[in-house]
């Protein structure tokens, strides 16, 4: 009985010196009537609604959950995060609790917990002053909130498996994390929101039309293949498509033998859609250069940066940096200090991007002591705007109306748009938008060893070194890095099949195929999402390869 009393005391004194913990910032307070009233919710609406404009009849109770749906949630709490996490570690201040700590959300299906994930610390709320705020789950629109994300990896952690047909409640909840660093386990508070929303989950209708292998229409730029493919298999991947089981694919096109064997189109893309392909457009920046090498602009891939700058009026300068070649670049193997992999890398090309001036960022960085230039793959953004510009500079009248001339317009290409660094230089980092068809015709010049209709526009010995294995890529078994372009093999009912391709984030591909007459692309929205890329490789490897190699 006094060891109850005791422990009962003790648990009495530690709950009133948590209650005392001081706020250790000001926040925004209840913000209205429909804060104050729910406190400690987390609500649920199927849009973006103003806080000044949002009303508890918008709150929803019940959606059905489609691939067009916009699930957003709106929290109404009493503290901010940052005074939540400072009572699970009072020492700490407020600038070092928002460094290591912010939201843990769980996520349950019906009272059965499937997901939980401490956010990071940088995911972007106002935590020192925040008590409400809004992020969306789903958005067809296709922006880049972290929320998206991780409604995302709740889903590919169980979520979608537990999202039978039928309908499922889904509980979400909040509590305020700290970590106080890596070797440690996070310190978790209380709940502070929590909310309920009913799911109703329907198998997708699925039309004939939409299984129905699209017919292919005139004026393509390429002949219509009469070759004989398994009809069945593409049927299944277009359903498929349509169920969401491969998402936010916009096209896939094929060439075979030249000729055009395939071209279908989805989630609201057709022929004349610009696709925004990404780092497929770093491969741009390998073909301009092969050909600006060919007129003699540029002597080879082996003069160094020293040759196109004064590297000493550069921050962080060293022999190392002048002896960079242009092939180091090309390959993704200069001794940059700069890493897309590592967010924590100086070079980190989101660190770039806010900057007024990339290419005086990228000649800015320290050289990394643990690499040797040519000597180790590392995915360097940065170092392909350097490419770009030393282009721009070496070519007659910029790199913009360059490539008009020597590459666009010999292919008869002519809908298409570039993105710009902030000196007003075409992006060779990524971003160029085309047709499906147009990205179709320059794989299909890679295809046919530069040439088109006669014409050499691209060196054959460039495409023959931009098609060689020049380097391993980095924890990637059996995969490789040539001039821009990446390497792989799909195997297929036991054969092998290597292929050099371009690729860009959301899981967008030109590929040429080195021994079989194959050219394909496929187009694709799922930014930053990380079934982007692997999705594709399932496309390639159970679908259309299977059903064209028959």
């Amino acid at each position: 009985m006094k060891r109850i009393l005791i422990t009962v005391l003790v648990n009495l004194f530690w709950l009133t010196s948590f209650a005392q913990t001081k706020d250790i910032v000001p926040t925004d307070g209840i913000t209205s009537d429909l804060h104050r009233a729910n406190v400690g919710k987390i609500t649920f609406m199927d849009r973006n609604i103003p806080v000044e404009e949002y009303k508890e009849t918008d709150f929803l109770a019940t959606l059905e959950l489609k691939q067009e749906t916009n699930l957003n949630i709106r929290v109404f709490m009493e503290n901010s995060i940052t005074n939540y996490m400072h009572q699970l570690v009072p020492e700490l201040s407020a600038d070092e609790l928002n460094l290591k700590g912010n939201y843990q959300f769980s996520f349950f299906v019906d009272n059965t917990l499937i997901y939980k994930e401490n956010i990071h610390h940088g995911c972007g709320l106002r935590k020192s002053t925040t008590t409400t705020f809004r992020v969306p789950f789903t958005d067809t629109a296709g922006g880049d909130w972290w929320s998206i994300y991780l409604f995302d990896r709740f889903k590919n952690n169980g979520g979608e498996k537990a999202l039978t047909i039928g309908t499922h409640k889904l509980t979400i909840e909040l509590r305020p994390y700290v970590k106080m660093d890596e070797n440690s386990d996070a310190k978790v508070g209380d709940l502070i929101a929590s909310g309920n929303l009913n799911l109703i989950i329907k198998t997708p209708e699925i039309t004939a039309k939409q299984i129905a292998i699209q017919s292919i229409a005139n004026n393509s730029g390429f002949e219509t293949s009469n070759s004989q493919y398994d009809k069945k298999k593409i049927e299944e991947l277009n359903k498929s498509i349509h169920q969401n089981s491969f998402k936010a694919i916009t096209s896939i096109v094929v060439i075979k033998e030249g000729k055009l064997l395939l071209e279908e189109y989805f989630n609201k893309a057709d022929r004349n859609t610009l696709h925004d392909t990404r780092s497929v457009g770093k491969s741009f920046a390998s073909v301009l250069m092969g050909i600006a090498i060919k007129e003699g602009y540029i002597k080879d891939e082996n003069q160094t940066l020293n040759t196109f700058y004064d590297l000493t009026k550069f921050s962080n300068y060293s022999a190392k940096k002048d002896s960079v070649k242009l092939k180091d670049l090309l390959t993704m193997s200069s001794a940059f200090n700069g890493s897309d992999s590592n967010s924590e890398s100086p070079g980190n090309e989101e660190n770039m991007y806010p900057t007024d001036n990339w290419v005086k960022f990228a000649l800015d960085l320290p050289m990394d002591s643990l690499k040797s230039n040519g000597k180790q793959w590392d995915y360097f953004t940065a170092g392909v705007v350097l490419l770009g510009d030393i282009l721009n500079k070496s070519v007659p009248e910029g790199l913009e109306k360059y490539a008009e001339k020597k590459l666009f317009k010999p292919l008869n290409i002519d809908k298409y748009q570039w993105q710009y660094t902030p000196q007003n230089v075409v992006n060779t980092a990524g971003g160029l938008q085309m047709t499906s068809l147009e990205f179709a015709k320059i794989g299909q010049l890679y295809k046919n060893k530069g040439q088109w209709k006669g014409q050499q526009i691209v060196p054959t010995e460039w495409i023959n070194k931009t098609f060689t294995r020049q380097i391993q890529i980095t924890e990637r078994e059996h995969e490789f890095y040539g001039y821009l372009f990446w390497n792989k093999t799909y195997t297929v009912n036991g054969k092998n099949y290597e292929t050099f391709y371009c690729a860009g984030n959301g899981g967008n591909k030109i590929f040429i195929f080195k021994d079989v007459p194959l050219t394909i692309v496929i187009t694709a929205k799922a930014f930053n999402r990380p079934y982007g890329h692997s999705q594709v490789d399932k496309i390639m490897e159970d679908y259309i390869l299977p059903a064209i190699l028959k």
